[in-house]
Parts: structure tokens; sequence; C-alpha cells
């Protein structure tokens, strides 16, 4: 007898919703046979012991058969042990066990234990996303997958704890309700941040810095010696962002889904990613990548802020792989049997000594190394990686008084607010042109040259310090995203001469370590 299920396979970030085909048929001998088609990994293929020992072990005695289990459409890669549930359940419909004859209106994903018991599973949100494309009305998952799913809005969504709270919903309509959330306030609520600019001492100039990085998206390095608060002013950067829009919660959340790094209790991802890879990170685990691809550090920060501590120590083939996300927001993982493209639009953050012993520069402490030693150090990070930071900021150690003074220093709400309101200004200049851009720093040269419109002494300005200093092209164009930035933050309709001041002040250390 044949009977049909529904459920779905992740693929990179999206689900399909699949079709689970399971015939049964007698046998006269006991040589009876599981059989799964349809694209099956090495996860879905063990699922028949699974099944079997879970059925048992419900109180359903199958007796020997053949079993086969088509998951179509076929050209599809099936991976993962989200299967179970549907195929255990078609194997008990082909035999009668099910009063329902159809359960098309019905998407279900579980792993199931030998007992029964249904466990979470990665990718429930994707999963979500394609019932109601599908316009399949319900969604059956684990429990612990439950707020997740019920985030998606036209889909009514139902956790199970068992194989048998399943059997007996589908049988009768009862037992279940429905999980809803109010993914609204769920964001609102998930806007609370352990930390704030409050805690640092100093570093005024840095702190206007990161203002600017995060008013206009800009990557900004920070070169100091040890101590003097890099990592500790990175940590507060998604703290003066803007809060994510719930369209971008929900894409961030389906590559946590995915990753499986999704807080179940919450099931939405409210605030923007904060990733802090070691720098003995692989170049797999920083881009993705895998037999199966995975999405990496770079697109577990998408719409977040991506911080590579100590970046010199990163192998150099590590770094030069996030040269493709910088420039394009997304990530190609080519593989034989598949190509998938993650999303990966991020703002970097780097930290970095100015010299191997780390103090070179520093007015308390003698630095030791040599200038072959310092060249050495910072040759380690190449010339296009670094074209691609728009703010080099030098964050010196904080003298006894900033550290010890009664002066409350300014917050993470009120720079926020600031920030908030910059971005304001450069969606809705991008929106009225119809530009497919959100930020100062996605500008291309074209909108460069048309948003960023210079006066006399301006010019005069830019062509001095670009002739002195020696800056190239790229510094250019880098200074004037930056200079329109600091613009909006003071909602100046053109650039000023002070605006291209400041954000020369941001390239000068391209003098200092690179020329």
């Amino acid at each position: 007898m044949l009977y049909k299920m529904r459920s779905a396979a992740v693929y990179g970030i999206d689900a399909n919703v699949v079709d689970v085909e399971v015939d049964v048929s007698g046998i006269k001998t006991n040589d009876e046979r599981f059989t799964t088609v349809g694209l099956p990994d090495a996860a879905v293929r063990e699922s028949r012991d699974r099944v079997k020992s879970a059925l048992k072990n419900c109180g359903y005695d199958i007796p020997p058969c053949h079993i086969t289990i088509n998951l179509a459409p076929a050209d599809i890669k099936k991976e993962g042990s989200g299967f179970d549930l549907p195929m255990a359940l078609g194997i008990l419909g082909a035999y009668g066990g099910l009063t329902i004859r159809s359960a098309d209106d019905h998407v279900l994903v579980g792993e199931l234990s030998l007992d029964g018991t249904i466990r979470p599973v990665r990718g429930v949100l994707p999963v979500a996303v394609a019932t109601r494309a599908n316009r399949i009305k319900n969604l059956i998952v684990p429990e612990a997958n439950a707020n997740e799913a019920a985030v998606v809005t036209g889909v009514t969504v139902y956790p199970v704890k068992s194989l048998m709270d399943v059997v007996h919903f589908l049988n009768s309509g009862n037992g279940l309700q429905p999980v809803k959330i109010d993914s609204l306030a769920l964001l609102n609520r998930a806007q609370q941040f352990a930390v704030d600019f409050k805690d640092v001492r100093g570093q005024l100039t840095a702190k206007r810095a990161l203002e600017v990085a995060c008013a206009g998206g800009h990557n900004i390095l920070m070169i100091g010696p040890p101590g003097s608060g890099k990592t500790m002013l990175a940590k507060r950067i998604p703290t003066i962002l803007p809060p994510l829009t719930f369209e971008e919660a929900l894409e961030t959340t389906k590559i946590h889904s995915v990753a499986g790094i999704l807080d179940a209790g919450t099931g939405l991802v409210g605030m923007r990613p904060y990733r802090s890879p070691h720098h003995t990170i692989s170049d797999a685990g920083l881009i993705g990548g895998g037999a199966v691809p995975r999405p990496g550090e770079v697109s577990l920060a998408h719409n977040g802020v991506l911080f590579l501590d100590e970046l010199p120590e990163f192998p150099r083939n590590v770094l030069e792989v996030m040269r493709q996300p910088l420039e394009d927001g997304t990530v190609c993982i080519a593989r034989v049997a598949m190509s998938l493209t993650f999303p990966a639009r991020f703002m970097l953050a780097a930290a970095m000594n100015p010299c191997p012993c780390g103090y070179s520069g520093d007015r308390t402490r003698e630095c030791h190394c040599t200038p072959a030693m310092i060249q050495r150090y910072m040759s380690k990070i190449s010339g296009p990686l670094l074209d691609r930071i728009d703010i080099h900021i030098d964050v010196p150690a904080v003298n006894y008084k900033e550290l010890r003074g009664n002066a409350a220093p300014e917050g993470s709400e009120q720079i926020r607010d600031r920030v908030v309101r910059a971005r304001e200004v450069q969606l809705n200049r991008f929106a009225q042109a119809k530009e497919r851009i959100y930020s100062n720093a996605q500008m291309s040269s074209r909108q460069i040259r048309t948003y960023c419109d210079l006066s006399t002494d301006c010019e005069r300005l830019l062509e001095r310090a670009i002739t002195q200093q020696g800056l190239s092209a790229r510094a250019h164009d880098r200074i004037l995203k930056v200079a329109r930035t600091i613009a909006d933050l003071e909602a100046a309709p053109h650039i000023e001469a002070k605006h291209i001041a400041e954000a020369i002040q941001y390239r000068t250390l391209d003098r200092t370590y690179w020329a």
C-alpha cells in the first residue's frame, strides 16, 4: 500500500517541500528490506533503524515486509535526521494506522529517538518559510523548535514531544495546541545589552571613530598597545548600531537555524550578531564549507559585526578569503554536488598591535622591535584587504586621570540615537534615487561622484592631503565615503571642509605604517 507524507529539505539557508512516499508490500520469507531513495545522505539512510525501533517501542508490531521510501523530487540532496518523523508516519499510514487518507495539508519534521520521543533538528525556520510559500496550512515540529517556526506568520505550528502525540493528533485532531508568538514584541524585548559605552573611560577619539563607522556601515581597524581597550570597544559596537528590522532578524535567524546555534528559548535573533573567532580559525571555518556546505563566521555575522582581534596573527590565506564577502556581501561555496550562496553583509571591526611587542609609540613602555620587524609584522595584512577598511584609528593607552576621572562617559543610547538618525538620512537619500544600497559604505565610484559633491575649499584640502601623504585612489574614495557619513551625522546637506579634514585623520595610518 502507498501512503504519502510531506516534509522539507534544507538547501543552504532555504528549504524545499519534499514528498515522502512510502510503499509497503508483504513478503513470504524473512528477507525484509528497507530502502530509501531520492538522494539521501548517510543520516537519512540510517533513519531506517531509528524508525523501526521507535515504532516497535511505541507498541506497533511491523510484520516482515519490503518498505520503499522515495523522497521526491529525487534530484534534490536530502540530508539530516528531520525525515524520521514523516517516514514513521508514512509506514503507519501504509498499514492503516492513520485514519486520515491524506496528510497533504501538513508538513512534518523531527528526529526520532529509539523510544519514540522527538528531538529537535536544524533549519526549522527555513522549513516554516517554505511551508508558507507552498500554501500549506499546518507545520508539525519538535517542541524545542516550536518558537523558531512560530515566528513565521501564516502557518499554524504544532509542537510535539513524541511519535504518539502526532498519531493521536492526526487521527482525532485533538491533543495539540498551536504556538503563537508576537514577533515584533519579541524583537523589541531582545534589544537589551549587557554592556554599554558608559563602561569605557577615555578614548574619545576612538569612540567618535566607532560612531562614524556605525553610522555609515564602514569597516574599522583599531591599532593600539595591549590593554588600551580595543576589545572592550569592539564588544560595544552592537549597542550603537541601528536595531534589527523584522526582515533582517528573520534572515539572520535562518542562518543561525541552519548552523544549529539558535537559542531554542527565543526562536528569533533579536540583536545584531557579534562574532569574534579565534585567530587559529581555518578558511573553511571563517568563510563556510564542508562536504555539505555550512555557513561560516562571515555568514553568522550577517547584519552584525565580525570582530577579528590580533589581525596579523590570522593566517594570510584565511584573511584573503574575506575579500569577496567584503566586496559583494555574499559567499559562494562551490562543491561537486552543489553550489550554495550564503549572505555575508557584515561590518568588519579589527584590532591589532602597532608592532610585535605591542608598545611601538607608547609613552610609558619601551619598544624593542626593529623597523624591519615592524614592517614584517604589518606586511601580514595585504594591501587589497586593507583597502577595504575605511577607517584606521589609533587607540592609545588610557592615562590615569581619564581612568579615575569623575566625568560620566556618554552612554550607548545617546550615541545610537545619532547613528539611527544618520542612517535614516542615507536610507531616504538612496530610496529617492532608487539606489539598491543602504549605507554610505556601499556606494560605488559612480555613486560617490553623485552624492559627494565638493566645494572648492574641500577640493583643495583633499588634493593637498593626497599629495602630501601619498594616499591611493582607493583611499580617496574611502575619505569621501567617510566624509559623507560625518556630514550625515550633523544633518549637513553638503560635505564641508571640516568633514573632509576629519575623514583624512582616519587614513593617516596608511602613511605611518604602510607607506
